[in-house]
């Protein structure tokens, strides 16, 4: 099992929190997401390595911006 972090930028509720659950929960290998709009944190549980770049154009999608941490 891999653990990866990421600071999100731009989050500020429940539904932003939310949306990007929906958009990186689509990756294949993901087993679990922790994302806080509070502290812009995302955590993103695998099976395996995950494309970071993979997450990040995710939470792109989203609508948000994301780093690797």
């Amino acid at each position: 099992m891999t653990v990866t972090e990421f600071q999100v930028t731009g989050m500020s509720c429940g539904h932003c929190e939310q949306a990007v659950r929906t958009e990186v929960g689509k990756l294949a290998g993901v087993d679990g997401i922790d994302v806080s709009a509070q502290t812009g944190r995302l955590v993103v549980t695998s099976t395996g390595a995950l494309d970071d770049t993979a997450v990040i154009a995710a939470v792109d999608e989203a609508g948000y911006d994301a780093a690797r941490v």
